[in-house]
């Protein structure tokens, strides 16, 4: 099972490589090692190894780049929207609000925090920016995540703009 949290033990007693995310994968497929497995094998030369590894990391980054950019969006035109609604419901009664004005501010701060980061992305060398999205981005991503999970749980079912996990998987029992 490649998926548990035993198999990159295992892999290292066999010694193997755990290869854990896509920029480093990418890379391993243009290692000197694989590229002489391709051309003894007669798969693909050097230069072919050159030019799937070039596309594979542009493909990487642009992924990442869209979504980013939806994550965003999303959280822009829907989710503090909704959240600001939500707080407006508890206007008069701020001591019912719970933990939601806490949790709809972390949601904007984390926002912020995301399109500082990627700002901050380097051009010019794709794997390079790989490296980055996924070592930096991409755990930025995932704070502002769970801070929209969070707050899933705590909006009025009627104001989140999007549907829920649970809508998605069961809408169809309906």
């Amino acid at each position: 099972n490649g998926y548990s949290a035993e198999w990159p033990v295992e892999a290292k007693k066999r010694g193997l490589p755990n290869l854990h995310t896509t920029p480093i994968a990418i890379a391993t497929f243009n290692s000197a090692k694989a590229k002489a497995l391709f051309a003894a094998t007669g798969v693909f030369s050097a230069e072919e190894c050159d030019a799937r590894t070039e596309v594979m990391f542009e493909n990487y980054v642009v992924t990442l780049c869209i979504e980013v950019n939806t994550l965003l969006d999303m959280v822009q035109t829907g989710i503090l929207t909704a959240c600001a609604r939500d707080m407006a419901n508890y206007a008069g009664f701020k001591e019912l609000a719970g933990p939601r004005h806490a949790t709809y501010a972390s949601i904007h701060t984390e926002a912020d925090k995301l399109k500082a980061v990627f700002a901050k992305r380097p051009h010019g060398n794709l794997q390079a920016e790989a490296n980055y999205l996924c070592d930096v981005v991409k755990p930025q991503m995932e704070a502002l995540r769970v801070v929209v999970d969070k707050a899933e749980g705590l909006l009025d079912r009627d104001l989140y703009p999007y549907p829920t996990y649970e809508e998605l998987l069961f809408s169809h029992h309906a």
